[in-house]
């Protein structure tokens, strides 16, 4: 179990040297290559509940925003997420997904998570970016960095880099103009 716990503090420390040296972005257009598929995971919210693939299966279309704790223009922007949140249709969900949260352990960076969302009033379920979202962090080049994913776990579209909120909602009309067709 020690061994695990030093192999997770040792990919937080890459991943976070990663996120810093490429930094967070207010806009910028990128060509971000994710994987065509959602990994399989299980992790908690900073609620403390569990959340799985499943969360996918509840709405025709989610997006989820990568973000850190750190990173000025993702904690600039939360609000404005928040609000769109609770404006969404009812077949469309915002996830937030940690970058800098990859365990349940670190609660330096999950209670600056979870204050940053309550004072940004963004009442939507964020992950903890555990080992199991690997495949996802390592496509990021900067955060935030918002992705989209359809019902069946497909990661669809194109993702969204920076702190861009009228990008994101553009990406999803645009998504559902092109199921329409």
């Amino acid at each position: 179990m020690k061994r695990k716990s030093k192999f997770m503090k040792a990919t937080g420390i890459f991943l976070m040297t990663a996120l810093v040296l490429t930094g967070c972005t207010k806009a910028t257009s990128g060509d971000t290559k994710f994987p065509e598929q959602m990994p399989v995971f299980t992790t908690k919210d900073l609620g403390g509940n569990t959340v799985t693939n499943s969360i996918f299966e509840e709405k025709d279309l989610t997006v989820v925003n990568i973000w850190g704790t750190f990173c000025t223009p993702c904690v600039e922007e939360m609000p404005e997420l928040g609000e769109w949140a609770k404006s969404m249709p009812d077949n469309v969900q915002l996830v937030g997904l940690v970058a800098d949260l990859q365990s349940e352990d670190d609660t330096e960076h999950h209670d600056l998570a979870v204050s940053i969302t309550e004072k940004a009033d963004a009442n939507f379920t964020h992950m903890i970016a555990n080992s199991d979202f690997d495949n996802i962090t390592k496509s990021v080049t900067g955060v935030p960095t918002t992705f989209f994913v359809d019902k069946e776990g497909k990661i669809v579209g194109n993702a969204v880099v920076g702190a861009d909120v009228e990008g994101c909602k553009k990406a999803v009309e645009d998504y559902f103009n092109e199921q329409q067709k």
